[in-house]
């Protein structure tokens, strides 16, 4: 049995049309972008988390696939569409001849990426959740009235640079971020992502590492 790989998933057209519905959709309800760039950038990230701390292959592999698909239950609803992306994805990779333990492992993870409802559960699911809940940057923000920004618009655009990965020196995992501050003050950062940073901490937790926060070269956890 040949081995799904990132790539097969990359090419699948049903994939394809997931996103693009799913974009279109949170696209019209005024969320920031979920497309290619942020699943791409989650796929890249997670598996480089679990590089980093000496996974084997297979399990980078799958944290990528998991990555690619987190969101594509967007293209139903944004409302659970963690769940419903988790199934979503079983299905999909099963059909492509996946192993069910291996689509398993990716449907548990991506089904607890939210931070309404999910939780550190696996490798997998601890370095999606690292990835995803770490993507916090100006290119994500649709609209282009700066005087209409609300405050998720004003916290994405001040964040110029951002960065997620593992200081095995230092035993963490670090999400280093450069913030303009005449955008927006760091205070509002944590006023709406303090959920994402508890649970980027608890997902740091189960891969056995702290988790540290560092905001314009100082760090704030």
């Amino acid at each position: 049995m040949r081995l799904i790989t990132l790539e097969d998933v990359r090419k699948n057209p049903e994939v394809q049309n997931f996103l693009e519905i799913a974009e279109k959709q949170l696209s019209v309800r005024g969320y920031t972008e979920h497309y290619y760039r942020h699943v791409s950038l989650v796929a890249k990230n997670a598996g480089e988390i679990l590089i980093s701390l000496n996974h084997g292959e297979r399990e980078v592999e799958l944290a990528r696939i998991a990555g690619y698909l987190h969101d594509i239950g967007n293209a139903v609803n944004r409302v659970d569409h963690a769940h419903t992306g988790a199934v979503m994805a079983y299905n999909l990779l099963v059909k492509m001849g996946m192993p069910f333990e291996e689509a398993g492992e990716i449907m548990m993870a991506i089904g607890n990426h939210d931070e309404g409802s999910g939780a550190p559960v696996s490798n997998i699911s601890a370095a999606l959740i690292l990835a995803d809940k770490s993507d916090v940057h100006r290119s994500r923000v649709r609209n282009a009235d700066f005087s209409t920004f609300d405050i998720h618009d004003r916290v994405n655009y001040a964040v110029e640079k951002s960065r997620i990965y593992v200081d095995n020196e230092n035993n963490a995992a670090v999400l280093s971020l450069e913030i303009d501050t005449e955008i927006c003050p760091v205070m509002d950062y944590f006023e709406i992502f303090l959920g994402r940073m508890t649970m980027n901490r608890k997902a740091a937790e189960y891969l056995g590492m702290k988790f540290h926060l560092i905001i314009n070269g100082t760090r704030l956890l």
